[in-house]
C-alpha cells in the first residue's frame, strides 16, 4: 500500500472516530454504538474504537464492561494516552477533569505523565499521593 493510500485511510480513520465522538456527546448512543462496532470489525488492532466504545458504555452506566474496553485499547496500544486517562479518570471515586476521546484531550498529561509522587511523613514513610 503506497504512503498517500496510508494517508488517506488514517483520514477516513480519524473522520469515523470524530463522527462517533460527536454522536457520543449528543447522546446518541445506539448510532455510535453500531459504528464503534463496525470500527473495531474493520480495524481489530487499533485502540480508538475500543476507547471511544468504553467512553459509550460508562456514559450508559455499564462500567465494568467499559474499564474493560479501555483496558483492551491500551494493550493494543501501551503507549495510546486516552486511554489510560481513561482508565484513570473512570476507575477513582473521585473523578476531575473530563474522559479523553482522543490525544487532543491529553495534550495536558503528556507534557506530565506522571501524575503521582512521593510525600514522606515525619517519619520517613513514604506514601504515594496524586497529584492535582
Amino acid at each position: 500500500m503506497t504512503t498517500k493510500n496510508n494517508q488517506e485511510k488514517n483520514e477516513s480513520n480519524k473522520l469515523l472516530f470524530k463522527k462517533i465522538k460527536e454522536l457520543i456527546i449528543d447522546e446518541c448512543f445506539e448510532e455510535s454504538e453500531n459504528l464503534i462496532r463496525k470500527a473495531i470489525m474493520e480495524f481489530p488492532h487499533a485502540p480508538e474504537p475500543h476507547n471511544l466504545y468504553g467512553i459509550l458504555l460508562e456514559k450508559t452506566d455499564e462500567h465494568s464492561t467499559a474499564m474493560k474496553h479501555f483496558r483492551i485499547a491500551l494493550e493494543l496500544d501501551t503507549m495510546y494516552l486516552p486511554a489510560r486517562h481513561n482508565l484513570e479518570y473512570y476507575g477513582t471515586f473521585f473523578s476531575k477533569g473530563k474522559c479523553a476521546y482522543d490525544e487532543s484531550d491529553c495534550i495536558d498529561e503528556e507534557e506530565n505523565v506522571d501524575n503521582y509522587k512521593v510525600s514522606y511523613d515525619n517519619r520517613g514513610i513514604g506514601h504515594i499521593i496524586r497529584r492535582d
